[in-house]
């Protein structure tokens, strides 16, 4: 496995471009049926007059922690031209086929493995045709999602503190739980293996174990790095079968 990184540790790095640096990382889409990162949000410009697009994770080369960069394959200008988007409004099937068209790119439903076996994507629309209910059901914004409550099978345990994902594949790996709403708990982690839902109108994240299971999971220390022991001892606490990919 890759090495695994917090989101929020990420949150604010500039992104460098082939040419010039250009803007900073504000949230991530993510895909909350695959749990990819699908979609990274770069505030463009100065922070009241910038505007918001995205960028692939395919377009990230490296991360410089010392600098707080990622390095990205696109000039500035291909950044900045891109389509904008408009963050009250989510992220519709139209928006992405524009943005796919912009960069000249195969998108991530045809590209992605996963959606082989399972098409759920309509296929490219003319300019003058429409789709009728344009936005995607599972593309998620992780500030959205982030303060969630955690529901357990027998009752709420905390809220979702931030994500963990593998640098190389932007596949989320674990949900970082704070067991407590008001006060500071214990962080635990989640996999998204055990999410049933992400439920937006209860702003909810549905698990399908018990809230004891959760509360005495092992504890997350974010200063420390997670280890293949630590991952073990987490799966065998749940009852799962643990797996590196």
């Amino acid at each position: 496995m890759s090495g695994l990184r917090k989101l929020s540790d990420l949150t604010g790095y500039g992104f460098l471009a082939q040419d010039a640096e250009v803007g900073r990382l504000e949230e991530i889409y993510f895909d909350d049926h695959y749990w990819h990162a699908r979609y990274l949000v770069v505030k463009t410009g100065n922070w009241l007059l910038g505007r918001r697009v995205l960028l692939v994770p395919e377009v990230i080369e490296g991360i410089d922690d010392e600098e707080k960069n990622l390095w990205v394959n696109l000039t500035r200008q291909q950044i900045e031209n891109a389509p904008p988007i408009d963050s009250e409004q989510p992220v519709s099937w139209t928006y992405q086929q524009q943005y796919y068209r912009y960069y000249d790119r195969d998108p991530y439903w045809i590209t992605d493995s996963l959606f082989n076996s399972t098409p759920a994507i309509p296929p490219f629309v003319q300019p003058d045709e429409t789709i009728k209910k344009p936005e995607n059901p599972h593309l998620r914004s992780s500030s959205e999602v982030t303060g969630y409550r955690l529901s357990a099978e027998d009752g709420d345990v905390g809220h979702v503190e931030d994500f963990i994902f593998d640098e190389q594949s932007w596949a989320l790996r674990y949900l970082e739980i704070d067991t407590r709403n008001w006060l500071p708990g214990r962080h635990v982690l989640i996999s998204p293996a055990w999410v049933e839902e992400v439920d937006w109108a209860t702003q909810q994240v549905k698990v399908a174990v018990s809230r004891d299971l959760v509360n005495n999971a092992p504890e997350y220390d974010s200063s420390k790095h997670i280890s293949r022991e630590y991952q073990l001892a987490l799966y065998k606490h749940y009852g799962k079968s643990f797996s590196e990919e």
